[in-house]
């Protein structure tokens, strides 16, 4: 195994939280245990969640021209489930977006939009159609980026979002992204699908998400146009359907704005957190236990890029699964790995306790490998 230059390039771009006037890039250390958040494909029937699911009483969607999405359908559809949070907190104000996913007033959105007011302070939700409401924290994920609210009176008439899936996207399918970008409530932009499982990490240096690690995703890259505000709101598919919460975009430096990528948490990571908060008030993290750096391994005779295993914990699920060091993991569950980034964003995106497949090049050959995903220790 060959130990090779970073294989995302650091510093070629910042990755930044959009969240009016917070922005801050970071790295994870390149051997850091790869493991942590969970997600799963689909919320248990009758959870917080999956209460969201074909509930907004919208019908189908028409199509425009040459098959595209009618996108005013689409925004009247979705854009009373959209809702803005202002923070006044002990550390500081900040702005941001919201998905409403029950009729009973819960609310999702990213963790950096509501850390201000993690230690007393008001939320405020303002919906569509300018109601403004109390909310408390009902719990938050530092780690996922992703928090969950209750309006302390819900209103009537509140419109659940309807849940989408996030496997079943393509890249260049349609989507649109809903929120309160600087300030400017309903806003809706429109783009593509750019990339799929991009492993992307964002974090704030100055410690304001409350974590000891950066946000890692195994995110969705859009090209439908986010700034700072869009945080926590909705990215729907052509159909309306929810595929992904709004999180970060990439930048050339500090407050050079949107250029065009943007990322999304998958609904399918929210789906899990946001049960598990809702049932618990927190959420486990998956762990490999494994130090990861990017690397270049042979196999046959090529040479490709990995997640190179540089050590094992031991006790870990790595341990258990016989994973050893100088190993180099090229896939998980069929889906592609080429670095440590990639590796802990796929493991981040499941569940504790899942059983996964691990493409391993071991000693020249490739080999698979099946572990069982543990909880992180505390």
């Amino acid at each position: 195994m060959e130990i090779g230059a970073p294989r995302l390039a650091a510093g070629a771009i910042a990755l930044a939280l959009v969240l009016g006037g917070c922005s801050a890039p970071s790295d994870p250390e390149p051997n850091s245990p790869a493991g942590l958040q969970s997600g799963s494909a689909a919320a248990p029937s009758g959870s917080a969640a999956a209460q969201g699911q074909d509930q907004s009483g919208a019908g189908q969607t028409r199509s425009g021209q040459a098959g595209q999405p009618h996108w005013a359908d689409v925004a009247a559809k979705v854009s009373p489930s959209v809702v803005a949070i202002s923070v006044q907190g002990g550390g500081g104000a900040s702005s941001g977006s919201g998905v409403v996913l029950d009729s009973q007033g819960l609310v999702v959105t990213n963790h950096h939009v509501i850390a201000s007011a993690a230690r007393g302070g008001q939320i405020l939700v303002t919906l569509a159609d300018e109601r403004v409401v109390d909310a408390t924290v009902v719990g938050s994920d530092s780690a996922s980026d992703l928090a969950v609210l209750r309006m302390a009176r819900p209103p009537s008439g509140l419109q659940p979002i309807t849940m989408g899936s996030s496997d079943d996207l393509v890249v260049g399918d349609p989507v649109m992204a809903i929120g309160n970008p600087l300030g400017l409530a309903g806003t809706v932009t429109t783009g593509i699908v750019s990339a799929l499982n991009r492993p992307v990490t964002a974090g704030d240096q100055s410690g304001q998400l409350g974590g000891q690690e950066p946000v890692v995703t195994n995110a969705i890259q859009t090209s439908a146009p986010v700034n700072p505000g869009n945080s926590g709101g909705a990215l729907v598919d052509g159909e309306g359907r929810l595929v992904g919460i709004n999180s970060s975009i990439a930048t050339l430096g500090q407050g050079s704005g949107n250029i065009g990528i943007s990322f999304a948490i998958t609904v399918k990571q929210m789906r899990s957190v946001v049960d598990q908060i809702v049932q618990t008030g927190s959420a486990k993290h998956s762990y490999l236990g494994a130090g990861v750096t990017d690397a270049i391994v042979k196999v046959g005779e090529e040479r490709r890029w990995a997640a190179g295993i540089v050590r094992v914990e031991p006790g870990s699920a790595a341990a258990t699964a016989q994973l050893r060091a100088r190993d180099g993991v090229l896939a998980i569950d069929g889906e592609p790995v080429d670095s440590a980034l990639a590796l802990i964003a796929q493991i981040r995106e499941r569940p504790v306790g899942e059983k996964v497949e691990l493409t391993v090049a071991r000693e020249g050959k490739e080999q698979k490998v099946q572990v069982t995903l543990t909880a992180r220790p505390s």
